[in-house]
């Protein structure tokens, strides 16, 4: 599609044409996704779907940094109780406190962070526990 637009010809039959062809010419049918149906078909209509399109597929968040920490440090208190070791706890919990203590010193945007680190040796006891070690 490098022509351009001929003088007196209308802009939509102009693009009839052009798509027309290329059609023809079977240049849609390499097109990811040709032949399959639409995603998202049956959800209501929201002006914004190709930027939470785009943002999940970038693995963006539009949330404010201190409820990241707070959604970053709940999945970290997850993963740590399901360790597969005393050492993976500490060093996920380790890390994670790591995060808090900085949001603390310099607060993020955003609500407050009400987060305080996590006590290391309470939670590598209860895990203990847990697994019977």
């Amino acid at each position: 599609m490098t022509e351009r637009k001929p003088p007196g010809v209308s802009f939509e039959s102009w693009v009839d044409k052009q798509i027309r062809e290329s059609s023809e010419q079977g240049a849609f049918e390499r097109l990811p996704g040709f032949g399959k149906p639409l995603p998202h078909l049956d959800r209501p209509y929201d002006e914004m779907w190709w930027i939470k399109e785009k943002m999940s597929r970038e693995h963006l968040s539009f949330l404010p940094p201190s409820l990241v920490l707070r959604k970053e440090a709940e999945d970290a208190l997850a993963a740590a109780a399901d360790a597969p070791s005393e050492a993976a706890l500490r060093r996920i919990l380790t890390e994670i406190n790591d995060r808090i203590r900085a949001a603390l010193a310099a607060p993020p945007e955003g609500p407050p962070l009400n987060l305080v680190p996590f006590d290391v040796e309470e939670q590598a006891r209860a895990w203990r526990e847990k697994h019977g070690s």
